[in-house]
């Protein structure tokens, strides 16, 4: 794929970014915009959020979990595309439930899932024509935690693993289409989806049984107050933003990029380790975390 690069004349190639507003999706759309494309950026306007401030970057309204918002997506994108089509789909959008399998309520399950797998589903399936239209590609920007399920996050790595599957689905099922779709696999990320989820986990615990809180309190406390100490530490969302304009306009999309020494140690580590040697060493991480004596670490 040919990019303007802002000096030569010719149309700018469009890229749809959900989520957009904050973390790696604003920071895609910036890059985008500065390397000479036009950006249309999913923002939830009933959340407050705003596209980013950069020349080239076009909000438009995008929940990715209403219906209305799906249906009339293609026919909202064409003011922005004209006839040109759609040259890039970046599938961001996200949340993280976090916490014990056993206590996770069916309601946040399915608004995990809704928004991480239905949701990046049924803005592909609506502007797939607008794709073909453009010669397009699809990057989804999953996690490390769609290879590998971290104890207290299994909610949210479900949501990666289903959406890593369904790419790799996809990939294939486009192969004809010449839409190349594209994993990215960050590890830790300084963004404020973290910000959110600890205060959705911390509120979670609320609806929890006192046999629950007794068994997983203290460790999910000491998970979260972990994350919150940490979470300024994670790579800038930059660095994420770089890797998908690279597979965007590379010669040959690649299927899967990892983004972060975490993010590729912890694969090999998956992939070389057995099972239960892994689990030992995660069970282990995690009593250091939370301290000896926990109700349910025997």
């Amino acid at each position: 794929m040919v990019v303007d690069d802002g000096r030569t004349p010719g149309p700018r190639p469009v890229a749809l970014i959900t989520g957009a507003s904050t973390g790696i999706g604003a920071a895609c759309a910036v890059a985008l915009a500065r390397k000479g494309w036009t950006v249309a950026a999913g923002i939830r306007e009933a959340s407050g959020t705003t596209a980013p401030d950069e020349p080239h970057v076009h909000p438009i309204e995008l929940d990715v979990t209403v219906a209305a918002d799906i249906t009339t997506l293609d026919d909202r994108l064409t003011a922005v595309t004209g006839d040109r089509g759609l040259a890039a789909l970046v599938n961001n959008a996200g949340i993280v439930v976090a916490g014990p399998v056993e206590c996770v309520s069916p309601t946040r399950l399915r608004e995990q899932l809704e928004v991480n797998v239905v949701g990046a589903v049924a803005v592909t399936q609506a502007v797939l024509p607008a794709l073909r239209r453009g010669g397009g590609r699809i990057v989804n920007i999953s996690s490390i935690s769609g290879r590998v399920a971290l104890p207290l996050l299994g909610p949210y790595a479900a949501s990666k693993f289903a959406l890593e599957a369904l790419s790799d689905a996809l990939r294939v099922e486009l192969r004809d289409d010449a839409i190349p779709v594209t994993l990215i696999e960050p590890g830790s990320i300084a963004t404020p989806i973290w910000e959110k989820s600890l205060r959705a986990a911390r509120a979670d615990q609320a609806g929890w049984s006192p046999a629950q809180r007794d068994r997983y309190g203290r460790k999910m406390r000491a998970a979260l107050d972990r994350i919150e100490s940490e979470r300024g530490r994670g790579l800038d969302p930059a660095c994420v933003a770089r890797v998908v304009i690279d597979a965007l306009t590379a010669r040959r999309a690649p299927a899967r990029r990892r983004v972060g020494v975490d993010a590729r140690g912890l694969r090999m580590l998956d992939a070389i380790l057995p099972v239960r040697l892994r689990d030992a060493l995660l069970a282990a991480a995690g009593r250091r975390i939370s301290g000896p004596g926990n109700p349910g670490d025997a």
